[in-house]
């Protein structure tokens, strides 16, 4: 594949649709070594297979280049955008960044998918006007084709082989990411349940730790379990009118706590732009729960917004903060 230009004072975010590990580094690698001859800060956050892939090509260069392996940095994708892509911007700000980041693999489930679309039409509001090229990859071999179509929606350009193309079906990204605001399923019969009103965010907390808890997480996970529901039922208490309604039930190897109200996020990069510096109260529940989770799914509309939380039982605690500052 030919090496693409680089406009340092645009953002651009190309879908790079490969089959096999050839063209995967054929499009990469050469993409890698032109940001570092250029002296621009990269980022690689993909799958762990596709990582080595990359790190064994770059031989001694791979040093010079933060690498992450995305089912662990972007085991939720409501945490790419504020917890790699954008803290990686923002230790290089001011300059030109190169990143290759992969959310959608061989392995994310349905379950996951919408989240993970949202998360990918996102990208172009939350980088508007930033001097970055995302590139984000998607194995034509393994992944549901109904997901390539959908890749030509949230991406601009589509890189294919030696071709550069202009996505036919872009549209505008909030609209993009609507389309993937779907209802969930209510909880099951067996699900227990606990009112939000005010005054009984304690009792909420007990609540979702108990079952955590129960449910045989860790000590550690089941505490993020409290404070992401407690994050939530803090919301439903300040900006609604009316009370709340915590589910927690386990499905799999995932706990899942779903809390519906009476709210509407209207802002559709919610929990996904970090805090301002001099912000000191406020606008960090949101980002706080999608740190804390493995995944997050949400349903909103005028009068109701459901929120659905997932913890694996069986997963250690990601320690993002630390592996990207450790990195960087």
């Amino acid at each position: 594949m030919k090496t693409p230009t680089h406009a340092p004072d645009c953002f651009a975010h190309p879908a790079l649709f490969y089959s096999g590990a050839e063209e995967y580094l054929a499009a990469t690698v050469p993409f890698i070594r032109a940001g570092l001859d250029a002296d621009e800060p990269v980022l690689v956050a993909v799958p762990a297979d596709n990582l080595e892939l990359v790190r064994r090509a770059l031989g001694d260069d791979a040093d010079r280049v933060v690498l992450h392996d995305m089912a662990v940095a972007g085991r939720n994708p409501g945490r790419i955008i504020p917890q790699v892509l954008l803290a990686f911007a923002a230790v290089h700000e001011g300059k030109p960044v190169r990143i290759i980041g992969e959310p959608i693999w061989h392995g994310r489930t349905a379950t996951e998918y919408p989240a993970c679309a949202q998360h990918e039409a996102l990208i172009n509001l939350a980088f508007a006007g930033r001097p970055a090229t995302i590139v984000c990859p998607y194995d034509t071999q393994r992944i549901d084709p109904a997901w390539l179509n959908d890749a030509l929606r949230t991406h601009p350009e589509v890189w294919a082989r030696t071709r550069r193309l202009r996505s036919p079906s872009y549209g505008d990204p909030a609209q993009t990411a609507a389309m993937f605001n779907q209802p969930l399923s209510p909880p099951p019969t067996h699900a227990a349940t606990i009112g939000i009103t005010r005054g009984k965010l304690a009792s909420v907390r007990r609540f979702a730790a108990n079952h955590a808890n129960t449910a045989g997480l860790t000590p550690e996970r089941a505490a993020d379990v409290a404070l992401a529901v407690d994050e939530l039922a803090a919301n439903t208490i300040r900006h609604t009118h009316a009370d709340g309604v915590l589910a927690v039930w386990t499905e799999h190897d995932d706990l899942i706590c779903q809390l519906t109200d009476s709210g509407h996020i209207t802002d559709p990069l919610a929990g996904r732009l970090p805090a301002a510096p001099d912000q000191v109260t406020g606008g960090r529940g949101l980002l706080i729960v999608n740190a804390l989770c493995d995944l997050v799914r949400t349903y909103t509309r005028q009068g109701s917004t459901t929120t659905q939380l997932h913890q694996r039982i069986d997963s250690p605690p990601a320690a993002l903060e630390n592996e990207i500052a450790a990195a960087s």
